[in-house]
């Protein structure tokens, strides 16, 4: 085994000149007052394991072959060409034509899409309801097998109800929330 030493590093040469002698005359430390071993220095080097194995018939790669080479321009693209390339009218955002205002509550929204202002407000309200549905049940494992009906304030129940879990609300019915 040879150990190659570059001279331009001369203190690395002289350490590992006496760590050498250390071991040829048997003074190297012992770790836990153990004899020390009588095997020489074997310097390692590590390498990544994704390295390609060489061409069994031939040589191996050149000093450059295994480098992934990348596309690079010849010519500088002026400011212009890229202006002109960036901005070019089938890269633009397009221009919304279908906004509309929502009937309910006046803000703007996409046709035939949900107003998002509207939609907080009805997932609010059915957060509340689900609150007192629990509040009732007492339990998630305690639901029964019937229907569920939502009455609000001033509202009586029907013929139709009977029979069905009833969830009274203490407010007045949204006009977005319809009577069934």
């Amino acid at each position: 085994m040879a150990v190659v030493v570059l001279h331009s590093v001369p203190p690395i040469r002289v350490l590992l000149q006496r760590c050498w002698q250390r071991l040829e005359l048997g003074r190297w430390p012992a770790a836990c007052g153990a004899q020390s071993p009588l095997w020489g220095l074997a310097p390692a080097v590590q390498s990544p394991v994704c390295l390609p194995e060489p061409a069994a018939g031939g040589e191996g790669p050149g000093f450059l072959g295994g480098v992934l080479w990348m596309a690079a321009p010849k010519k500088r693209r002026s400011i212009e060409v890229n202006r002109c390339r960036r901005r070019n009218p089938s890269k633009l955002i397009a221009v919304k034509r279908n906004i509309d205002v929502c009937p309910e509550c006046g803000n703007l929204k996409l046709k035939h899409v949900l107003c998002g202002y509207c939609y907080a407000k009805v997932k609010a309200e059915t957060q509340q309801i689900r609150k007192e549905i629990g509040k009732k049940e007492g339990g998630p494992f305690n639901a029964p097998t019937v229907e569920t009906v939502v009455l609000y304030d001033g509202e009586k129940p029907t013929e139709k109800d009977e029979g069905k879990r009833i969830i009274e609300r203490a407010r007045k019915r949204p006009s977005w929330f319809i009577q069934n």
